[in-house]
């Protein structure tokens, strides 16, 4: 029951544009502030809460799970494209921005996977 999880993300969508119009509003901007990013963690935080556990049991839970894991990458590429089309428009101070966080991105990544090992018990390999 794809259904399920269709309602799901589109109740997580709605209620994340509304968020992020809001904190436009808020900040003077007009634009959407991170609505898309905030449906995306709301729709995480949804699928694992204990509310909608007895929903992800049977098959509606294939469809809950299918959208929750198909979400994230495709607003990412969405993103993405948005981002690059914005930074040539912005000229070379907003490509040094992009290339500039990808880099920190990238130096990070060695950082954030030692955070989540595990130390290594007496006589083990790491």
């Amino acid at each position: 029951m794809i259904v399920y999880g269709v309602a799901l993300l589109s109740v997580c969508l709605i209620l994340g544009m509304i968020v992020g119009d809001t904190l436009g509003v808020l900040l003077g901007v007009e634009a959407n502030v991170g609505g898309v990013g905030i449906a995306m963690l709301l729709l995480v935080l949804a699928s694992n809460s204990d509310r909608f556990k007895s929903l992800t049991h049977d098959a509606a839970g294939s469809g809950i799970h299918f959208w929750s894991a198909m979400y994230i990458p495709i607003v990412v590429a969405m993103a993405a494209r948005q981002n690059v089309a914005a930074a040539v428009d912005g000229g070379m101070l907003a490509l040094l921005a992009g290339v500039a966080a990808v880099a920190v991105s990238f130096a990070l990544v060695p950082v954030l996977s030692k955070m989540g090992k595990a130390p290594a018990a007496k006589g083990e390999e790491a």
